[in-house]
Protein backbone atom coordinates (compact mmCIF):
# COMPACT_ATOMS: atom_id res chain seq x y z
CA UNK A 1 0.00 0.00 0.00
CA UNK A 2 1.58 3.40 -1.14
CA UNK A 3 1.61 5.98 1.68
CA UNK A 4 -0.53 9.21 0.72
CA UNK A 5 0.00 12.49 2.31
CA UNK A 6 -3.07 13.42 4.26
CA UNK A 7 -4.55 16.63 2.48
CA UNK A 8 -6.73 19.38 4.42
CA UNK A 9 -9.07 21.49 1.80
CA UNK A 10 -9.40 25.17 2.97
CA UNK A 11 -12.32 27.24 2.81
CA UNK A 12 -11.06 30.45 2.98
CA UNK A 13 -8.22 32.33 0.16
CA UNK A 14 -5.78 35.12 0.57
CA UNK A 15 -6.58 38.16 -1.60
CA UNK A 16 -4.61 39.01 -4.32
CA UNK A 17 -2.95 42.25 -4.00
CA UNK A 18 -0.62 44.25 -6.07
CA UNK A 19 1.87 46.88 -5.57
CA UNK A 20 3.49 49.83 -8.10
CA UNK A 21 2.19 50.09 -11.40
CA UNK A 22 3.16 49.09 -15.37
CA UNK A 23 6.09 46.45 -15.92
CA UNK A 24 7.48 46.74 -13.12
CA UNK A 25 4.22 45.75 -10.47
CA UNK A 26 4.36 42.84 -8.35
CA UNK A 27 1.42 40.60 -7.34
CA UNK A 28 1.57 38.95 -3.48
CA UNK A 29 -1.03 36.82 -1.73
CA UNK A 30 -3.69 34.53 -3.50
CA UNK A 31 -2.67 31.53 -1.69
CA UNK A 32 -5.37 29.02 -0.41
CA UNK A 33 -3.33 27.12 1.98
CA UNK A 34 -0.69 27.33 4.95
CA UNK A 35 3.06 28.33 3.77
CA UNK A 36 4.28 26.36 1.43
CA UNK A 37 1.64 23.56 1.66
CA UNK A 38 1.51 23.05 -1.84
CA UNK A 39 0.33 19.44 -1.32
CA UNK A 40 -3.06 21.08 -0.08
CA UNK A 41 -3.35 23.76 -2.40
CA UNK A 42 -1.71 26.96 -4.53
CA UNK A 43 0.48 29.58 -3.96
CA UNK A 44 0.76 31.20 -7.17
CA UNK A 45 2.82 34.41 -5.76
CA UNK A 46 6.25 33.33 -4.13
CA UNK A 47 7.25 35.38 -1.31
CA UNK A 48 8.60 38.74 -2.29
CA UNK A 49 11.53 40.13 -0.38
CA UNK A 50 11.97 44.05 0.37
CA UNK A 51 15.54 46.20 0.86
CA UNK A 52 14.90 48.97 3.06
CA UNK A 53 16.63 52.08 1.94
CA UNK A 54 16.81 55.43 4.31
CA UNK A 55 15.95 58.55 3.69
CA UNK A 56 19.29 59.77 5.48
CA UNK A 57 22.93 58.44 6.29
CA UNK A 58 22.77 56.25 9.29
CA UNK A 59 26.23 55.47 9.38
CA UNK A 60 26.24 56.61 12.85
CA UNK A 61 23.82 54.37 14.16
CA UNK A 62 24.17 51.26 12.15
CA UNK A 63 26.72 48.33 12.91
CA UNK A 64 30.16 47.89 10.36
CA UNK A 65 28.59 45.01 8.94
CA UNK A 66 25.24 46.70 7.71
CA UNK A 67 27.21 49.61 6.09
CA UNK A 68 29.53 47.90 4.23
CA UNK A 69 27.15 46.75 1.34
CA UNK A 70 26.51 50.02 1.40
CA UNK A 71 28.97 52.54 1.93
CA UNK A 72 29.35 53.99 -1.56
CA UNK A 73 25.66 54.74 -1.93
CA UNK A 74 24.26 55.35 2.03
CA UNK A 75 24.48 59.12 1.49
CA UNK A 76 22.26 59.09 -1.86
CA UNK A 77 18.92 57.22 -1.43
CA UNK A 78 18.31 56.92 -4.74
CA UNK A 79 21.54 55.43 -5.56
CA UNK A 80 21.00 53.09 -3.02
CA UNK A 81 17.56 51.47 -4.17
CA UNK A 82 19.14 51.10 -7.74
CA UNK A 83 21.97 48.92 -6.07
CA UNK A 84 19.78 46.79 -4.08
CA UNK A 85 17.72 46.32 -7.52
CA UNK A 86 20.42 45.52 -9.94
CA UNK A 87 23.03 44.06 -8.00
CA UNK A 88 20.83 42.49 -5.49
CA UNK A 89 17.22 41.86 -6.89
CA UNK A 90 15.07 43.18 -4.37
CA UNK A 91 11.40 42.82 -5.34
CA UNK A 92 10.23 45.69 -3.67
CA UNK A 93 11.79 49.20 -2.25
CA UNK A 94 10.75 50.39 1.26
CA UNK A 95 11.67 53.94 1.61
CA UNK A 96 12.34 54.52 5.74
CA UNK A 97 11.54 58.46 6.52
CA UNK A 98 13.30 58.14 9.41
CA UNK A 99 14.27 61.75 8.88
CA UNK A 100 10.77 63.07 9.26
CA UNK A 101 10.58 62.22 13.18
CA UNK A 102 9.57 65.29 15.13
CA UNK A 103 11.58 64.00 18.06
CA UNK A 104 14.81 63.95 15.29
CA UNK A 105 15.17 65.33 12.26
CA UNK A 106 11.98 66.77 11.83
CA UNK A 107 12.19 66.99 7.98
CA UNK A 108 8.93 68.31 6.30
CA UNK A 109 6.63 66.33 4.06
CA UNK A 110 7.70 68.32 1.12
CA UNK A 111 10.89 67.04 1.98
CA UNK A 112 10.12 63.49 1.84
CA UNK A 113 7.96 63.69 -1.81
CA UNK A 114 11.08 64.83 -3.29
CA UNK A 115 13.67 62.02 -2.11
CA UNK A 116 10.35 59.72 -3.26
CA UNK A 117 10.56 61.18 -6.31
CA UNK A 118 14.28 60.55 -6.64
CA UNK A 119 13.37 57.03 -5.67
CA UNK A 120 10.56 56.48 -8.61
CA UNK A 121 12.84 57.66 -11.07
CA UNK A 122 15.86 55.52 -10.29
CA UNK A 123 13.85 52.20 -10.18
CA UNK A 124 10.73 50.95 -11.82
CA UNK A 125 10.06 48.08 -8.97
CA UNK A 126 7.14 49.04 -6.52
CA UNK A 127 7.82 51.32 -3.54
CA UNK A 128 6.75 51.20 0.12
CA UNK A 129 7.22 54.13 1.99
CA UNK A 130 7.39 54.07 5.90
CA UNK A 131 6.97 56.43 8.40
CA UNK A 132 8.07 56.89 11.95
CA UNK A 133 4.80 56.05 13.76
CA UNK A 134 3.98 59.38 14.96
CA UNK A 135 0.58 59.94 13.91
CA UNK A 136 0.18 63.49 13.47
CA UNK A 137 3.65 63.88 11.55
CA UNK A 138 2.75 60.62 9.37
CA UNK A 139 -0.40 61.89 8.19
CA UNK A 140 0.99 64.80 6.95
CA UNK A 141 3.55 63.12 5.17
CA UNK A 142 1.94 60.63 3.58
CA UNK A 143 -1.11 62.49 2.36
CA UNK A 144 1.30 65.10 0.57
CA UNK A 145 3.13 61.77 -1.04
CA UNK A 146 -0.51 59.97 -1.90
CA UNK A 147 -1.39 63.60 -3.31
CA UNK A 148 1.48 64.33 -5.57
CA UNK A 149 2.52 60.65 -7.05
CA UNK A 150 -1.36 60.00 -7.63
CA UNK A 151 -1.99 56.67 -9.17
CA UNK A 152 1.75 55.07 -8.70
CA UNK A 153 0.14 52.80 -6.16
CA UNK A 154 2.64 53.60 -3.54
CA UNK A 155 2.21 51.42 -0.22
CA UNK A 156 1.59 53.96 2.69
CA UNK A 157 3.03 52.84 6.32
CA UNK A 158 1.99 52.47 9.07
CA UNK A 159 -1.58 52.88 9.00
CA UNK A 160 -2.77 53.16 13.13
CA UNK A 161 -5.93 53.48 14.25
CA UNK A 162 -5.13 57.55 15.07
CA UNK A 163 -4.40 57.82 11.48
CA UNK A 164 -6.75 55.84 9.26
CA UNK A 165 -9.24 58.27 8.18
CA UNK A 166 -7.06 61.30 6.99
CA UNK A 167 -4.43 58.62 5.27
CA UNK A 168 -6.96 56.15 4.19
CA UNK A 169 -8.98 58.68 2.86
CA UNK A 170 -5.83 59.94 0.96
CA UNK A 171 -5.15 56.40 -0.18
CA UNK A 172 -8.50 55.57 -1.55
CA UNK A 173 -8.70 58.81 -3.25
CA UNK A 174 -5.35 58.93 -5.56
CA UNK A 175 -4.93 55.31 -5.70
CA UNK A 176 -2.44 53.87 -3.58
CA UNK A 177 -2.42 50.69 -1.21
CA UNK A 178 -2.22 50.71 2.78
CA UNK A 179 0.09 49.04 5.39
CA UNK A 180 -2.38 48.57 7.93
CA UNK A 181 0.19 48.06 11.42
CA UNK A 182 -1.33 47.21 14.67
CA UNK A 183 0.55 46.38 18.28
CA UNK A 184 0.86 42.17 17.59
CA UNK A 185 -3.15 41.11 18.42
CA UNK A 186 -5.15 39.28 16.37
CA UNK A 187 -8.52 41.58 17.14
CA UNK A 188 -6.86 45.17 16.70
CA UNK A 189 -6.06 43.86 13.53
CA UNK A 190 -9.42 42.86 12.10
CA UNK A 191 -10.56 45.85 13.72
CA UNK A 192 -8.51 48.19 11.91
CA UNK A 193 -9.43 46.26 8.66
CA UNK A 194 -13.05 46.88 9.52
CA UNK A 195 -12.40 50.63 10.13
CA UNK A 196 -10.91 50.93 6.57
CA UNK A 197 -13.64 49.66 5.41
CA UNK A 198 -15.82 51.41 6.47
CA UNK A 199 -14.23 54.31 4.82
CA UNK A 200 -14.39 52.56 1.71
CA UNK A 201 -11.16 51.14 0.94
CA UNK A 202 -11.06 47.83 -0.42
CA UNK A 203 -9.88 44.70 1.16
CA UNK A 204 -7.29 43.94 -2.33
CA UNK A 205 -5.70 47.29 -1.11
CA UNK A 206 -4.88 46.47 2.29
CA UNK A 207 -1.54 44.57 3.59
CA UNK A 208 -1.52 43.63 7.36
CA UNK A 209 1.62 44.38 9.54
CA UNK A 210 0.79 42.52 13.05
CA UNK A 211 4.23 43.94 14.08
CA UNK A 212 7.36 41.87 14.01
CA UNK A 213 10.38 41.79 16.53
CA UNK A 214 13.29 40.62 16.23
CA UNK A 215 15.21 37.05 16.64
CA UNK A 216 14.95 36.81 20.57
CA UNK A 217 12.78 40.33 21.02
CA UNK A 218 9.52 39.13 20.61
CA UNK A 219 9.69 36.81 17.83
CA UNK A 220 8.02 34.14 19.23
CA UNK A 221 4.65 35.98 20.17
CA UNK A 222 4.78 37.78 16.73
CA UNK A 223 4.91 34.17 15.06
CA UNK A 224 1.80 33.05 17.22
CA UNK A 225 0.10 35.96 16.25
CA UNK A 226 0.39 35.42 12.61
CA UNK A 227 -0.35 32.14 12.59
CA UNK A 228 -3.64 32.97 13.90
CA UNK A 229 -4.57 35.61 11.66
CA UNK A 230 -3.92 33.19 9.20
CA UNK A 231 -5.45 30.19 10.20
CA UNK A 232 -8.66 32.65 11.25
CA UNK A 233 -8.10 33.48 6.99
CA UNK A 234 -7.99 30.34 5.55
CA UNK A 235 -9.94 27.70 8.02
CA UNK A 236 -12.36 30.30 9.45
CA UNK A 237 -13.24 32.30 6.38
CA UNK A 238 -12.86 35.26 8.14
CA UNK A 239 -12.82 37.94 5.63
CA UNK A 240 -11.32 40.99 7.50
CA UNK A 241 -8.36 38.93 7.97
CA UNK A 242 -8.04 37.66 4.11
CA UNK A 243 -5.17 40.04 3.25
CA UNK A 244 -1.22 39.63 2.41
CA UNK A 245 1.04 40.32 5.27
CA UNK A 246 3.99 42.16 5.62
CA UNK A 247 7.30 41.68 8.18
CA UNK A 248 9.62 44.49 8.78
CA UNK A 249 12.68 42.25 9.71
CA UNK A 250 15.75 43.81 9.16
CA UNK A 251 14.93 47.32 11.06
CA UNK A 252 14.00 44.98 14.01
CA UNK A 253 16.92 42.65 13.68
CA UNK A 254 19.83 45.04 13.39
CA UNK A 255 18.65 47.13 16.49
CA UNK A 256 18.88 44.70 18.38
CA UNK A 257 22.16 44.90 20.96
CA UNK A 258 23.77 41.29 19.73
CA UNK A 259 23.61 42.24 16.14
CA UNK A 260 25.66 45.20 16.34
CA UNK A 261 27.52 44.28 19.60
CA UNK A 262 31.78 43.90 18.12
CA UNK A 263 33.53 41.10 18.95
CA UNK A 264 35.91 43.15 21.43
CA UNK A 265 32.86 43.12 23.90
CA UNK A 266 31.30 39.87 22.86
CA UNK A 267 33.84 37.45 21.65
CA UNK A 268 31.91 34.23 22.43
CA UNK A 269 29.34 35.03 20.42
CA UNK A 270 31.45 34.90 17.11
CA UNK A 271 32.03 37.10 13.88
CA UNK A 272 29.65 39.74 13.87
CA UNK A 273 29.00 39.72 10.35
CA UNK A 274 27.99 36.71 10.04
CA UNK A 275 25.97 36.69 13.82
CA UNK A 276 23.52 39.97 12.29
CA UNK A 277 23.26 38.31 8.68
CA UNK A 278 21.87 35.37 10.33
CA UNK A 279 20.22 36.56 13.03
CA UNK A 280 18.10 38.32 10.52
CA UNK A 281 17.76 35.09 7.92
CA UNK A 282 16.53 32.91 10.59
CA UNK A 283 14.05 35.73 11.97
CA UNK A 284 13.13 36.40 8.08
CA UNK A 285 12.23 32.63 7.18
CA UNK A 286 10.63 32.38 10.65
CA UNK A 287 7.91 34.97 9.95
CA UNK A 288 7.48 33.48 5.95
CA UNK A 289 6.97 30.09 7.80
CA UNK A 290 3.98 31.72 10.00
CA UNK A 291 2.30 33.85 6.93
CA UNK A 292 4.16 36.71 5.56
CA UNK A 293 3.89 37.19 1.63
CA UNK A 294 6.67 40.14 2.24
CA UNK A 295 9.30 40.14 4.02
CA UNK A 296 11.82 43.32 4.16
CA UNK A 297 15.90 42.97 4.77
CA UNK A 298 18.78 45.23 5.12
CA UNK A 299 21.73 42.81 4.33
CA UNK A 300 22.59 41.66 1.09
CA UNK A 301 23.46 38.36 2.58
CA UNK A 302 20.10 37.95 3.92
CA UNK A 303 18.31 38.49 1.03
CA UNK A 304 20.52 36.09 -0.84
CA UNK A 305 19.58 33.34 1.94
CA UNK A 306 15.93 33.80 2.32
CA UNK A 307 15.40 33.84 -1.47
CA UNK A 308 17.78 30.38 -1.63
CA UNK A 309 15.12 29.09 0.85
CA UNK A 310 11.87 30.07 -0.76
CA UNK A 311 13.22 28.56 -3.88
CA UNK A 312 14.08 25.29 -2.77
CA UNK A 313 10.98 25.02 -0.81
CA UNK A 314 8.95 25.94 -4.29
CA UNK A 315 10.89 24.30 -6.78
CA UNK A 316 12.65 21.68 -4.44
CA UNK A 317 16.67 20.95 -4.40
CA UNK A 318 19.27 20.90 -1.28
CA UNK A 319 20.12 23.25 1.06
CA UNK A 320 23.74 22.39 0.70
CA UNK A 321 23.70 23.64 -2.68
CA UNK A 322 23.96 27.31 -1.04
CA UNK A 323 27.18 29.30 -0.28
CA UNK A 324 27.92 29.85 2.54
CA UNK A 325 27.84 33.76 4.58
CA UNK A 326 30.91 35.70 2.25
CA UNK A 327 32.41 38.20 4.05
CA UNK A 328 32.87 41.85 3.10
CA UNK A 329 35.37 42.94 6.58
CA UNK A 330 38.14 41.20 7.25
CA UNK A 331 38.09 38.31 9.98
CA UNK A 332 38.81 39.06 13.52
CA UNK A 333 40.29 35.95 15.50
CA UNK A 334 39.83 35.91 19.15
CA UNK A 335 42.18 33.88 21.66
CA UNK A 336 39.59 31.73 23.54
CA UNK A 337 42.29 29.76 25.38
CA UNK A 338 43.09 33.58 26.92
CA UNK A 339 39.28 34.08 28.13
CA UNK A 340 38.24 30.17 29.12
CA UNK A 341 38.42 28.92 32.61
CA UNK A 342 41.92 26.33 33.69
CA UNK A 343 40.68 22.82 33.03
CA UNK A 344 40.47 20.58 35.44
CA UNK A 345 43.37 18.02 34.47
CA UNK A 346 43.11 15.69 37.47
CA UNK A 347 42.71 11.61 36.53
CA UNK A 348 41.24 9.46 38.48
CA UNK A 349 41.64 6.15 37.52
CA UNK A 350 38.63 3.17 37.45
CA UNK A 351 40.15 1.20 40.10
CA UNK A 352 40.38 4.07 42.47
CA UNK A 353 36.83 5.04 41.81
CA UNK A 354 35.83 1.16 42.38
CA UNK A 355 37.50 0.81 45.53
CA UNK A 356 36.35 4.14 47.10
CA UNK A 357 32.97 3.24 46.29
CA UNK A 358 33.59 -0.36 47.67
CA UNK A 359 34.66 1.39 50.55
CA UNK A 360 31.39 3.48 51.39
CA UNK A 361 29.48 1.20 51.01
CA UNK A 362 31.06 -1.22 53.73
CA UNK A 363 31.30 1.39 56.06
CA UNK A 364 27.26 2.28 55.56
CA UNK A 365 26.31 -1.64 56.19
CA UNK A 366 28.89 -2.40 58.78
CA UNK A 367 27.05 -3.15 62.34
CA UNK A 368 26.65 -0.36 64.58
CA UNK A 369 28.86 -1.04 67.99
CA UNK A 370 26.53 -2.03 70.92
CA UNK A 371 26.37 0.46 73.77
CA UNK A 372 27.87 -0.76 76.66
CA UNK A 373 26.22 -1.19 79.98
CA UNK A 374 27.55 0.29 83.20
CA UNK A 375 27.68 -2.00 85.68
CA UNK A 376 27.83 -0.96 89.61
CA UNK A 377 29.85 -3.45 91.10
CA UNK A 378 28.99 -3.54 95.19
CA UNK A 379 31.14 -1.93 98.09
CA UNK A 380 33.51 -5.17 99.73
CA UNK A 381 31.55 -5.77 102.60
CA UNK A 382 28.16 -6.14 101.11
CA UNK A 383 29.60 -8.62 98.67
CA UNK A 384 30.54 -11.02 101.57
CA UNK A 385 27.64 -10.62 103.07
CA UNK A 386 25.49 -11.14 100.71
CA UNK A 387 27.50 -14.03 98.94
CA UNK A 388 26.08 -16.71 101.61
CA UNK A 389 22.32 -15.68 100.28
CA UNK A 390 23.33 -16.39 96.42
CA UNK A 391 25.04 -19.67 97.26
CA UNK A 392 21.37 -20.25 99.42
CA UNK A 393 20.10 -19.27 96.58
CA UNK A 394 21.32 -21.65 93.95
CA UNK A 395 21.00 -24.85 95.99
CA UNK A 396 17.30 -24.39 96.14
CA UNK A 397 15.23 -26.45 93.99
CA UNK A 398 13.12 -23.76 90.77
CA UNK A 399 9.86 -24.60 92.13
CA UNK A 400 11.06 -22.61 95.34
CA UNK A 401 12.55 -19.63 93.16
CA UNK A 402 9.39 -17.64 92.97
CA UNK A 403 8.81 -17.26 96.33
CA UNK A 404 9.61 -14.00 98.10
CA UNK A 405 11.32 -14.33 101.07
CA UNK A 406 9.66 -12.53 104.25
CA UNK A 407 12.66 -10.75 105.03
CA UNK A 408 16.39 -10.49 103.41
CA UNK A 409 19.32 -12.03 105.01
CA UNK A 410 21.11 -8.90 104.71
CA UNK A 411 19.58 -5.44 104.50
CA UNK A 412 21.23 -2.30 102.66
CA UNK A 413 22.64 0.66 103.65
CA UNK A 414 20.11 3.30 104.43
CA UNK A 415 21.66 5.39 101.16
CA UNK A 416 21.25 2.58 99.21
CA UNK A 417 17.55 1.83 99.90
CA UNK A 418 16.47 5.60 99.09
CA UNK A 419 18.81 5.47 95.52
CA UNK A 420 16.53 1.91 95.08
CA UNK A 421 13.49 3.66 96.03
CA UNK A 422 13.97 6.71 93.90
CA UNK A 423 14.77 4.52 90.70
CA UNK A 424 11.11 2.48 91.20
CA UNK A 425 10.07 5.62 91.61
CA UNK A 426 11.43 7.34 88.27
CA UNK A 427 10.73 4.30 86.78
CA UNK A 428 7.08 4.06 87.29
CA UNK A 429 6.57 7.82 86.72
CA UNK A 430 8.60 6.94 83.12
CA UNK A 431 6.48 4.26 82.13
CA UNK A 432 3.15 6.49 82.70
CA UNK A 433 4.90 9.42 80.89
CA UNK A 434 5.48 6.88 77.70
CA UNK A 435 2.15 5.52 77.88
CA UNK A 436 0.97 9.02 78.15
CA UNK A 437 2.41 9.91 75.77
CA UNK A 438 1.27 7.02 73.47
CA UNK A 439 -2.18 7.84 73.92
CA UNK A 440 -1.85 11.63 72.67
CA UNK A 441 0.02 10.83 69.56
CA UNK A 442 -2.45 7.62 69.02
CA UNK A 443 -5.39 10.74 69.35
CA UNK A 444 -3.55 12.82 67.16
CA UNK A 445 -3.23 10.06 64.26
CA UNK A 446 -7.06 10.04 64.81
CA UNK A 447 -7.57 13.46 64.73
CA UNK A 448 -5.93 13.87 61.88
CA UNK A 449 -7.09 11.21 59.85
CA UNK A 450 -10.78 12.04 60.62
CA UNK A 451 -9.74 15.89 59.22
CA UNK A 452 -8.40 14.51 55.92
CA UNK A 453 -11.31 13.02 55.42
CA UNK A 454 -13.63 15.83 56.15
CA UNK A 455 -11.14 17.43 53.75
CA UNK A 456 -11.78 15.17 51.20
CA UNK A 457 -15.46 15.05 51.13
CA UNK A 458 -15.45 18.75 51.00
CA UNK A 459 -13.45 19.13 48.35
CA UNK A 460 -14.99 16.22 46.43
CA UNK A 461 -18.07 18.87 47.31
CA UNK A 462 -16.45 21.55 45.47
CA UNK A 463 -15.52 19.60 42.68
CA UNK A 464 -19.32 18.30 41.93
CA UNK A 465 -20.05 22.09 42.42
CA UNK A 466 -18.02 23.29 39.92
CA UNK A 467 -18.20 20.80 37.53
CA UNK A 468 -21.87 21.42 37.39
CA UNK A 469 -21.27 25.14 37.36
CA UNK A 470 -18.79 24.74 34.63
CA UNK A 471 -21.41 22.91 32.38
CA UNK A 472 -24.75 25.23 33.35
CA UNK A 473 -22.10 28.39 31.60
CA UNK A 474 -21.08 26.20 28.65
CA UNK A 475 -24.98 25.68 28.06
CA UNK A 476 -25.79 28.86 28.79
CA UNK A 477 -22.84 29.53 26.48
CA UNK A 478 -24.51 27.65 23.81
CA UNK A 479 -27.15 29.26 24.31
CA UNK A 480 -26.27 32.68 23.65
CA UNK A 481 -24.10 31.91 20.47
CA UNK A 482 -27.49 29.85 19.50
CA UNK A 483 -29.43 33.07 19.96
CA UNK A 484 -26.81 35.77 18.27
CA UNK A 485 -26.60 33.11 15.05
CA UNK A 486 -30.13 33.51 14.87
CA UNK A 487 -30.46 37.22 15.50
CA UNK A 488 -27.15 37.45 13.17
CA UNK A 489 -29.25 35.56 10.35
CA UNK A 490 -32.74 37.86 10.53
CA UNK A 491 -30.45 40.93 10.16
CA UNK A 492 -28.79 39.62 7.31
CA UNK A 493 -31.71 38.52 5.73
CA UNK A 494 -33.69 42.13 7.00
CA UNK A 495 -30.52 43.59 5.73
CA UNK A 496 -30.77 41.84 2.11
CA UNK A 497 -34.70 42.89 1.40
CA UNK A 498 -33.55 46.40 2.50
CA UNK A 499 -30.53 46.63 0.02
CA UNK A 500 -33.07 44.95 -2.57
CA UNK A 501 -35.59 47.48 -1.99
CA UNK A 502 -32.72 50.93 -2.06
CA UNK A 503 -31.78 49.28 -5.22
CA UNK A 504 -34.40 49.26 -6.57
CA UNK A 505 -35.17 52.87 -5.71
CA UNK A 506 -31.88 53.25 -7.19
CA UNK A 507 -32.58 52.11 -10.38
CA UNK A 508 -36.03 54.26 -10.25
CA UNK A 509 -33.81 57.40 -9.90
CA UNK A 510 -31.32 56.44 -12.26
CA UNK A 511 -34.17 55.81 -14.96
CA UNK A 512 -35.51 59.32 -14.16
CA UNK A 513 -33.70 62.35 -15.63
CA UNK A 514 -32.99 64.88 -13.24
CA UNK A 515 -31.47 68.36 -14.73
CA UNK A 516 -28.09 69.42 -12.96
CA UNK A 517 -26.24 72.65 -12.36
CA UNK A 518 -22.67 72.59 -10.98
CA UNK A 519 -21.68 73.34 -8.04
CA UNK A 520 -20.23 77.08 -7.84
CA UNK A 521 -16.91 75.91 -5.77
CA UNK A 522 -15.61 72.29 -7.17
CA UNK A 523 -14.30 70.16 -4.56
CA UNK A 524 -11.39 68.08 -4.73
CA UNK A 525 -12.18 64.11 -4.50
CA UNK A 526 -10.51 64.13 -0.97
CA UNK A 527 -12.44 66.92 -0.16
CA UNK A 528 -15.76 64.93 -0.35
CA UNK A 529 -14.79 61.95 0.72
CA UNK A 530 -14.17 63.81 4.53
CA UNK A 531 -17.32 65.81 3.91
CA UNK A 532 -18.95 62.12 3.31
CA UNK A 533 -17.48 60.98 6.60
CA UNK A 534 -18.43 64.13 8.68
CA UNK A 535 -21.86 63.57 7.44
CA UNK A 536 -22.07 59.81 7.90
CA UNK A 537 -20.51 60.33 11.71
CA UNK A 538 -22.86 63.63 11.63
CA UNK A 539 -20.14 65.47 12.94
CA UNK A 540 -21.78 68.56 10.68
Amino acid sequence: MSFEIPKQRYSGKIRETILGKGSGAVKIGGEDSYPFHLFEGDMPNPVKIAMEVWDYNPSNEWPEAAIEPFKDVISSPDAWAKKCVEMYGADIIVLQLKSTDPNGMDRSAQEAAETVKRILDAVDVPLIVWGTANHRKDEDVLKKISETFEGKNIALAPVEEGNHKGVGASALGFNHTIVASTPIDVNLAKQLNVLLGNLGVQSDRILIDPTTGGLGYGLEYSYSVMERIRMAALTQEDDKLQMAMISNVGNEVWKCKEAGQPIEEAPILGDPERRGVLMETVAAVSYILAGSDVVILRHPESVRLVRSFIERMVKGGMATDVEGISKNLELKKVDLVSISPEPDLTIVEEADVEKKAIEQKARREAPKPEKKVLELKPKPEETVKEAPRLEEKEKKPKAAASHKPEKDVVELKPEKKIMVEAEAVAKEKAEVEAKAKEETMVKAEEEARAKAEEDARIKTEEETKAKAKTEEEKRKKADTQAKAKEDLQAERYQRALKKESMESERKALKAKKTAKTPATIQLSLVDKLIQDLDRIHRRV
